[in-house]
């Protein structure tokens, strides 16, 4: 069974960014979910170390960093009026404005982790499937949820049917469910061969569900099989359905990415990844790219017509900010950091404040950011030594309250990334 628990010293690696083809690095922990939003120009992720974050596609670059949830965040979605909702270990979902830095509301009743969230076609209804064996289907205009039981292990997927009158669900216990929305009348109940992660439905109402036997199940909307893929040797985690319906993206425990033929029900590809879990998957609207989410905090870009993973090269002249840096060690370990901080005042603010002039300043001073009451409490001047110390024993310790994602670095990198920051912040 799979089962997420992070006890996790984690240090700084390399990133390239590359605006719009690089990869996107800001975690600082495995990415376990994925949103795009409708038009394909925000990314919003999640991750083990508790915190959201939301991208621009266009720049590569994060806009905001959300810390709410106690423990790994399992998913995110975009819901219909461009608010996001959220997912986790510690059973609680919230719904966020994106300019907002605390949930504008937290539903609460799961009494296990929310592994799944499914947004009805309408959007006036959120599904939440969690590991206390229930789906619970939740009115957005307030009210209370309904729960839907009959599961007897953890319910892993979650999604709805185009018509919105059916939400499917799979779980562990081998059974994908077919749910009458309106309330009346029981589940249909689909026993398959192994255990189930995840549930993806296509636009005509064809159900894709996968599991710990690496074989991808499609099956008709009322959940007759229609074919069987042998998409990888290990369990497959998470599913994708190009917004055409056409392409099938199974992500697996070793980080292969299994592009399938939907009408053919054939095999077309496999994205072959770094060996470590793709734990989350997603298409850009353009149903041509792929982004995966995974162990090692990385979201990549690929294309899923040639299975060519984008963005693998650094670019090199005005795009990248670091260009002037080259061959700085320190540099290089700054480049995990520049998605969410500048290093020029002209430059502004990203989804952190910009670093221009840290060192002598006093934390959450700087004018313009909005930064969170419990820093403005903190008694700390940015210094060599405090910053140091900063990713010696990680943000959330050091500063607690930050929206920083949780980073620790090692000693000669640490060293290295404060001699840079001390050259490249002066005015």
């Amino acid at each position: 069974m799979i089962r997420w628990r992070i006890c996790i010293l984690l240090s700084l690696v390399t990133w390239f960014a590359a605006p719009a083809l690089g990869q996107l690095r800001g975690h600082g922990g495995p990415v376990r979910a994925l949103a795009v939003s409708p038009d394909g120009a925000r990314l919003v992720s999640a991750s083990f170390d508790t915190t959201v974050i939301a991208w621009s596609l266009a720049t590569g670059t994060a806009e905001k960093v959300l810390r709410f949830h106690q423990g790994a965040v399992n998913a995110a979605v975009f819901l219909a009026d461009g608010r996001i909702a959220t997912s986790g270990e510690d059973t609680r979902i919230a719904i966020w404005q994106l300019d907002s830095n605390q949930p504008v509301a937290v539903l609460e009743g799961h009494t296990a982790p929310v592994a799944a969230l499914a947004v009805s076609p309408d959007g006036k209804m959120l599904a939440s499937a969690s590991w206390d064996n229930t789906v619970r289907l939740w009115p957005l205009a307030g009210g209370a949820a309904r729960v839907l039981e009959g599961h007897q292990q953890n319910v892993n997927g979650v999604a709805f049917t185009p018509d919105g009158q059916s939400l499917v669900t799979a779980a562990y216990d081998l059974t994908l469910r077919i749910w009458p929305v309106s309330g009346t009348g029981t589940p249909r109940i689909v026993t398959l061969p192994s255990p189930l992660n995840a549930v993806a439905v296509a636009g005509n109402g064809d159900i894709v569900t996968a599991g710990a036997s690496g074989k991808v199940h499609i099956l008709t909307p009322a959940g007759a099989p229609v074919a069987e893929v042998e998409a990888a040797s290990v369990p497959i985690i998470a599913l994708a359905i190009s917004g055409d319906g056409r392409l099938i993206a199974a992500s697996s425990v070793r980080g292969a990415v299994a592009i399938i033929d939907r009408p053919s029900g054939k095999l077309l590809r496999t994205l072959v990844g770094p060996g470590l879990p793709a734990w989350s998957v997603a298409f850009l609207p353009d149903g041509k790219t792929v982004l995966t989410g995974g162990a090692d905090r990385l979201i990549r870009r690929w294309s899923a017509l040639t299975g060519e993973h984008l963005g693998e090269i650094a670019m090199s002249g005005p795009a990248d900010p670091l260009a002037r840096y080259g061959g700085d060690p320190g540099a290089e370990v700054y480049r995990a950091c520049v998605a969410c901080h500048t290093l020029k005042a002209d430059e502004g603010p990203r989804a952190g404040p910009t670093l221009a002039g840290i060192f002598g300043r006093r934390i959450a001073a700087l004018p313009g950011y909005d930064f969170s009451p419990a820093l403005r409490k903190l008694d700390i001047v940015w210094t060599p030594e405090t910053l140091s110390k900063l990713f010696e024993v990680g943000p959330a310790a050091y500063t607690p309250g930050t929206k920083m994602p949780e980073q620790r670095v090692g000693t000669q990198d640490r060293k290295a990334l404060v001699e840079f920051l001390q050259k490249a912040t002066q005015p």
